[in-house]
C-alpha cells in the first residue's frame, strides 16, 4: 500500500466529499465472475477505475459494502468474489489532496504558491542544470498549459506551430502543437505528409496522460537540431500533439471533483453532467447500453459523436486527411493506469483487424523499449481484452467490466485508415491508480518519449538505418546496469536475439532515481522472452 508523509492533512471538504469512499481491487478468474460483477457495478452505479482480464478496481462507499439496510455488493456478487477482494488506499481522501500542486485552488490555505513557469522556462534564480524540467516537476492546470504551449511555439518557430482542433462545450479551445519540417521546392507536387497523432485527457481524471504529452512534445521540440534522430523523425513526419481532448473535464478535476471522468456536456438529467469521450465515436457506438442512465461514468449519448470534443476531434482528423494533404500514419491515445499496450479492435474480440500482426510487432516494440528504459512490464493485447487467438467467431458476448465499442482507437484505425493505432495506459498498476504522484511524472513521460522513438524508427524503416539511435534514447529509472546498455543497444539496431538474458539489478549502492511506487515495482514480473526480428 502507498505510504505517505503527510505535510498537511486533507481539509473538511475532501473528508466530506471522499473520506467514507474506498477502491476495492477483485480478483477476476473466469466470464461468469467479471459479468457478475459488472451488473452489480451497474445496479449500484459504482465508478469502476480500471480493469484487466484478471482483476478490477472499484470507487466505492464504504457502506455499499456491508451496509445492512441497503443491497451490499458483495451480496450481488458469487460466492467466489466475496473473498477474493483488497482495498487499494485505506485514505483515499488523503491521496486525492496530495495529488493537487500546492498553491493550487485545492490548495486555499497553503502559503506556497503554484511554481507555474517563466517566459525563460526557468523558475526565478534557479540554475537551468536545476530547474531544466520545472514544467514537468508537478501536474498543471489548463490555465498554465495553454500560455506554456503558446511560448513553446513563439520560441520554435522553426518547426513548431501552434493550432487549434476546435471548441469544447464550455468554450475552451482544444490546443495541439504540430512539429515538423516540411519541404520548400513547391515546383514538385507533394506526396501526402505523414502526421503521427498523440493525444491525451480523453478522461479527465487521468493526469498523467496530459503531461506525457507535453513532456514527449517537449522532447521532441527542444532536441531538434541537437540529437540526430528526432531531426530526422521531424523532417520525416509531421507530429501534432493533444494534451488534452477533454478540457471542460480537466479543469473541472483541479477546480471541483479530481475523480471526474467524463466532459462537461448537459444531459437530459439536469444533475448528471457529461459524456464519455472514448464511447462516442462513431465506429461500432454501442451506447445503447447506457442511454438511459447519463449518471453512467461510461454514458455515450443518444446518438454517436453526442459528445462534443470527440466530434470535434474527428472532424479536424477527417478534414486534415481530405482537404489538407495530410496522411496519418500512426495514432497514440494515451490514458492511465494498467500499464497496457493496446490495439485494435475494442468493440470486440470476435473481429480481427487486417493488419493484425503489424500491430502486433510494433506493439511488442513499444512494450520493449518502455522495459528498456526503466524495467517497467506492460502487457500487450488487444483492446478488447482478451488475444484473438483464444477467441472463436460465436464468442462477441464475452464478459467484460466495460463495453469497448464507440472508441477513438478504432474509429482511428477503421474510419480513418490509420494503419498503426494504439491506446496506451500508463503508469502504474494500481497502487495508485488515476492520482500518480508527481515523481512520476518524468519517469513516464521518459518511458512514452523512447516509446516514440522506437515508433518513429519503426515507421522510417531503412531510412533510419544509418542513425545511433541507443544513443537517443533517455535513460530511467536507472535500476538496470550493465546488460542494460548492451540490450538497448542491440534493440536499437534490430538485431536482439530472441532469447534475450534478463538484465541484472543494479547493486545497493546505485542511486536510486525514482521513488514513485516502490512496492508495486518491486511486484513487477519480468518481461517474456520474444522475438523482435521484422515478421516477414
Amino acid at each position: 500500500m502507498p505510504t505517505h508523509i503527510q505535510e498537511e492533512t486533507a481539509p473538511t471538504n475532501f473528508r466530506a466529499r471522499y473520506g467514507e469512499d474506498i477502491v476495492l481491487r477483485f480478483n477476476i478468474s473466469n466470464d461468469e465472475e467479471i459479468k457478475a460483477l459488472a451488473e452489480a457495478a451497474d445496479t449500484l452505479y459504482l465508478d469502476v477505475w480500471e480493469s484487466t482480464d484478471f482483476w478490477a478496481d472499484i470507487r466505492m462507499a464504504k457502506d455499499i459494502v456491508s451496509f445492512p439496510q441497503v443491497p451490499s455488493l458483495l451480496g450481488l456478487l458469487p460466492q467466489s468474489l466475496q473473498t477474493s477482494h483488497t482495498p487499494l488506499m485505506h485514505d483515499l481522501a488523503q491521496v486525492i489532496y496530495e495529488s493537487y500542486p500546492s498553491g493550487s485552488p485545492m490548495h486555499p490555505d497553503s502559503h506556497l504558491q503554484h511554481s507555474g513557469f517563466t517566459p525563460s522556462l526557468r523558475a526565478p534564480n534557479e540554475p537551468s542544470s536545476v530547474s531544466k524540467d520545472l514544467f514537468f516537476t508537478d501536474y498543471q492546470p489548463y490555465s498554465v498549459i495553454q500560455p506554456w504551449m503558446r511560448l513553446m511555439a513563439s520560441m520554435f518557430t522553426t518547426h513548431t506551430r501552434l493550432i487549434n482542433i476546435g471548441m469544447s462545450y464550455d468554450g475552451r479551445d482544444i490546443k495541439a502543437l504540430r512539429v515538423g519540417v516540411h519541404p520548400t521546392n513547391s515546383e514538385q507536387p507533394t506526396k501526402p505528409r505523414k502526421t503521427i497523432l498523440i493525444a491525451g485527457g480523453s478522461h479527465a481524471r487521468e493526469w498523467i496522460s496530459t503531461s506525457t504529452v507535453n513532456y514527449i512534445a517537449s522532447s521532441m521540440i527542444t532536441r531538434y537540431g541537437k540529437s540526430q534522430a528526432v531531426t530526422k523523425l521531424i523532417e520525416e513526419f509531421d507530429w501534432v500533439f493533444i494534451p488534452t481532448i477533454n478540457p471542460d473535464g480537466y479543469v473541472h478535476t483541479w477546480d471541483s471533483d479530481r475523480l471526474w471522468r467524463k466532459n462537461r456536456q448537459e444531459t437530459e438529467f439536469r444533475f448528471c453532467r457529461g459524456l464519455d469521450l472514448d464511447r462516442s465515436f462513431g465506429f461500432q457506438w454501442d451506447g445503447e447500453s447506457t442511454i438511459s442512465n447519463p449518471c453512467s461514468e461510461s454514458y455515450a449519448g443518444k446518438i454517436p459523436f453526442e459528445a462534443l470534443e470527440a466530434k470535434r476531434l474527428a472532424d479536424w482528423a477527417r478534414n486534415e486527411t481530405e482537404n489538407n494533404n495530410v496522411n496519418f500514419v500512426a495514432f497514440l491515445d494515451l490514458h492511465s493506469y494498467s500499464q497496457q499496450v493496446l490495439y485494435p479492435y475494442s468493440y470486440s474480440c470476435a473481429s480481427t483487424p487486417p493488419s493484425l500482426e503489424n500491430l502486433e510487432e510494433l506493439a511488442l516494440n513499444l512494450r520493449k523499449a518502455i522495459y528498456l528504459t526503466s524495467g517497467r512490464s506492460y502487457s500487450v493485447s488487444p483492446a478488447c481484452g482478451t488475444p484473438y487467438r483464444s477467441i472463436s467467431a460465436q464468442s462477441s458476448a464475452y464478459a467484460k467490466m466495460e463495453l469497448g465499442g464507440g472508441s477513438a482507437l478504432d474509429w482511428f484505425y477503421h474510419e480513418l485508415g490509420v494503419k498503426y493505432a494504439y491506446q496506451l495506459k500508463l503508469r502504474d498498476t494500481g497502487t495508485y491508480g488515476f492520482l500518480l504522484p508527481k515523481s512520476a511524472i518524468v519517469p513516464t513521460g521518459k518511458e512514452m518519449f523512447n516509446a516514440v522513438l522506437g515508433l518513429g524508427r519503426f515507421l522510417m524503416g531503412n531510412k533510419g538505418i544509418e542513425l545511433d539511435w541507443e544513443k537517443e534514447a533517455m535513460i530511467g529509472d536507472e535500476r538496470v546496469s550493465a546488460s542494460f546498455a548492451r540490450d538497448q543497444v542491440r534493440f536499437w539496431q534490430g538485431k536482439a536475439e530472441a532469447e534475450q538474458v534478463e538484465p541484472e539489478v543494479e547493486s545497493e549502492t546505485s542511486s536510486r532515481a525514482s521513488d514513485v511506487d516502490e512496492e508495486d515495482f518491486s511486484a513487477q514480473t519480468p518481461i517474456p522472452r520474444f522475438d523482435l526480428r521484422r515478421r516477414r
